[in-house]
C-alpha cells in the first residue's frame, strides 16, 4: 500500500464512522441540520441569502433513505442513491445544503498584469496554479484584487478552495487562512454548521472523489458547480466531526512519512533471510517450514473427522445442510472439484496456486466452518448499549490489537443489542478477519465477542485448526484482496471469502508449524501491520 492508498483508507473509515467510536451522548447530526435549517431561515430573512426553493431533504424513515425536494416536492425513496453505509446518529444531505457553493472570476494576463500586480493592499488573488494538493495555497504571487472591486468573489476565512475543471479536478484543495478572490476554475465550499475541516477531509475522500469523477464531462474534464451541489455527504454529530478532524489531524502527517519508511522495509527485507513476515509465513503454508513425518495422521483423515461432525451436527438440526458444497480430492496426480453431491467433477489444477505435500490437502474455507458476518445495533437507542457486557469488535479496534488474540474491543452492547441486530456471537477460538477498510485485519477470540459488519468471521468445526488457520489467512490475505469487489472501497463477500482455498497439513504437522511460526514472528511483529492491505 502506498502513501495516497494509506490515506484513502484513513479517509473512508472516518467518513463512514470507523475511524473514531460514536458516542451515544452526542447530539444527533439531525439536530445539527435543524440548526443549519434554522440559519438558514434568518440569513433569508436578513437578505443575506435566496431561499432555494429545490432545497433537498434528506430523513430515514424504516431503514430508508426518503428526498423531497423543495416544501412542495414529492418523497421519493433513494436507497439506490446512497453510496455508503453510515452510523444510525448521522445523517446524509447534499452538499448545498451544508454549505455555499460558488466559483470564482477569471482575469486575463493582460488584465492582470496591468491592474492587479504588486498592489500593496486587496485581496489576494488565488489562481488554480497557486493552489497544491495537501492544503497548500501561494498567497505570495504578487497579484491582488482592490477590494472595492465587487464583481470579484470573495472566499472567507477557512472556506475551502477546491479545482473542478482541468488535469487537477478534483485532486488541489486547500483551507485558505484569510479572505482571498479566486479563479473560475476553483469551487470555494463555505459552510453553514459543519465543521470546516471535516468538509475539507470529506472533499478529499474517496467517497467524494468517486462521485466527482462519475460527474466530469467535456475534453478538458471539469464538473458543473449544479452537480456539486447535489453531491450526497455523511454528516457526523459536530462533536463526533471535531473527534474525526482530531485524529486525522493525527493520522494524515504519518501517511506522508509512509513512502520513506516503506523503502527503507524494502530494503532490509531483502537482507532478511524469510524476507520477513510474508516470506515466513509462504514457507509455511507451502510445506517448507518444519518436515513432513510419515507417522503423521495424513490430512484427508482429518476432514472426514470434520465432514462426519458436520454430519451430525446436521443430523441434530443444529446447522443446515449446504447443497453447494465443495469437495476437493486428488486423482492421477491431478486436483479435481466436485460442488454438491449431485455436481460434476471439474479439473482445478489451474486454480491451485502452488504444490502442497502429499500428506497434505486442499478444501475451501467454508468446509471448515461457518462464515459469520457482524452488525451494529442502532446508535442513538441506549437500551442497545447501557451496561453491556457483551466485547463488540470494530476495525478501528484492530489497530490496537497485539498478538493474535483479541477480546474487546471500545465497546460493549448488551443482548438486547445483540438480538436487535445482524451480529452474531462468536464463540471463543473462532478467527475474526476485517473485510473491508482494510481488508486483512485478523484475530483469534479469546472469549465469546460479536463484531460489527466490517468482518467475515469464521466459526470452526474443529477448533484445534484455529492457530493455524489464523497464519494460513495471514499468508493468504493478498489472494482474498485480490478478490474483493467494490467501487467507493473494496470488501471481500461472505461468499468469496468462504471460497477461499485452503492448504491443510496433518493436524500433527499444524502443531509444528505454528510452534516454528510463534518463534520467528518474535522478532518480525512490528513489521506486520504495515503489510496489512498492501
Amino acid at each position: 500500500m502506498n502513501g495516497d492508498d494509506l490515506k484513502n483508507s484513513i479517509l473512508h473509515m472516518a467518513m463512514t464512522g470507523n475511524l473514531v467510536p460514536q458516542d451515544p451522548e452526542d447530539e444527533p447530526a439531525r439536530i445539527l441540520l435543524e440548526k443549519i435549517q434554522e440559519e438558514k431561515e434568518q440569513l433569508i430573512k436578513e437578505k443575506k441569502i435566496k431561499r432555494n426553493n429545490k432545497e433537498s431533504y434528506i430523513f430515514k424513515e424504516n431503514n430508508h433513505y426518503y428526498e423531497k425536494i423543495g416544501k412542495k416536492g414529492k418523497i421519493t425513496c433513494i436507497d439506490e442513491k446512497i453510496p455508503f453505509e453510515i452510523p444510525d446518529n448521522w445523517e446524509i444531505c447534499r452538499l448545498e445544503y451544508a454549505s455555499t457553493i460558488y466559483t470564482g472570476n477569471s482575469i486575463n494576463k493582460k488584465e492582470k498584469e496591468s491592474n492587479f500586480m504588486n498592489l500593496e493592499e486587496g485581496y489576494d488573488y488565488i489562481a488554480t496554479k497557486d493552489v497544491g494538493f495537501d492544503n497548500q495555497i501561494d498567497y505570495d504571487n504578487g497579484v491582488k484584487i482592490p477590494k472595492d472591486l465587487e464583481k470579484f468573489k470573495v472566499a472567507k476565512k477557512e472556506s475551502i478552495l477546491l479545482c473542478i475543471e482541468g488535469g487537477s479536478a478534483g485532486r488541489k484543495i486547500a483551507l485558505t487562512n484569510h479572505d482571498v478572490c479566486f479563479g473560475n476554475k476553483l469551487c470555494c465550499f463555505s459552510s453553514y454548521g459543519i465543521d470546516a475541516k471535516f468538509l475539507y477531509y470529506y472533499l478529499q475522500s474517496p467517497l467524494f472523489r468517486q462521485i466527482f469523477q462519475s460527474n466530469k464531462t467535456g475534453i478538458i474534464g471539469g464538473v458543473s458547480i449544479t452537480k456539486i451541489r447535489k453531491i450526497l455527504m455523511p454528516v457526523p454529530p459536530l462533536k463526533e466531526q471535531k473527534r474525526i478532524v482530531n485524529e486525522l489531524k493525527k493520522l494524515i502527517p504519518l501517511v506522508e512519512q509512509h513512502d520513506i519508511l516503506k523503502e527503507k522495509l524494502d530494503k532490509l527485507n531483502t537482507e532478511f533471510p524469510c524476507k520477513f513476515k510474508e516470506s515466513i509465513l509462504q514457507e509455511a503454508i507451502q510445506g517448507n517450514l518444519v518436515p513432513q513425518d510419515s507417522e503423521d495422521e495424513p490430512a484427508r483423515i482429518l476432514l472426514e473427522k470434520i465432514q462426519e461432525e458436520k454430519e451430525q451436527l446436521i443430523k441434530e438440526k443444529k446447522i443446515k445442510r449446504n447443497n453447494k458444497e465443495s469437495f476437493i480430492y486428488r486423482k492421477n496426480n491431478h486436483y479435481y472439484e466436485k460442488i454438491g453431491k449431485k455436481g460434476e467433477p471439474k479439473c482445478i489444477d489451474e486454480e491451485l496456486p502452488f504444490d502442497i505435500p502429499y500428506s497434505w490437502e486442499w478444501c475451501r474455507l467454508n468446509s471448515l466452518g461457518e462464515i459469520i458476518g457482524g452488525g451494529t445495533p442502532k446508535t442513538k437507542v441506549k437500551e442497545y448499549w447501557d451496561n453491556g457486557k457483551v466485547p463488540w469488535i470494530t476495525p478501528a479496534d484492530m489497530k490496537f490489537i497485539k498478538g493474535k488474540y483479541v477480546s474487546k474491543g471500545s465497546r460493549n452492547i448488551n443482548e438486547l443489542g445483540l438480538k436487535k441486530s445482524s451480529a452474531k456471537l462468536m464463540p471463543k477460538d473462532s478467527i475474526i478477519f476485517s473485510s473491508r477498510a482494510p481488508i486483512g485485519y485478523i484475530a483469534i477470540t479469546k472469549n465469546e465477542l460479536c463484531t460489527n459488519q466490517g468482518f467475515k468471521s469464521v466459526n470452526l468445526l474443529d477448533k484445534s485448526l484455529v492457530d493455524y488457520l489464523y497464519y494460513c489467512l495471514q499468508a493468504l490475505t493478498k489472494d482474498i484482496q485480490s478478490r474483493a469487489s467494490g467501487t467507493t472501497f473494496k470488501e471481500i463477500s461472505g461468499t468469496k471469502f468462504g471460497q477461499t482455498l485452503i492448504p491443510i497439513p496433518p493436524l500433527e504437522e499444524q502443531k509444528r508449524i505454528v510452534e516454528k511460526l510463534d518463534k520467528l514472528l518474535d522478532s518480525v511483529n512490528v513489521i506486520a501491520p504495515l503489510m496489512i492491505n498492501e
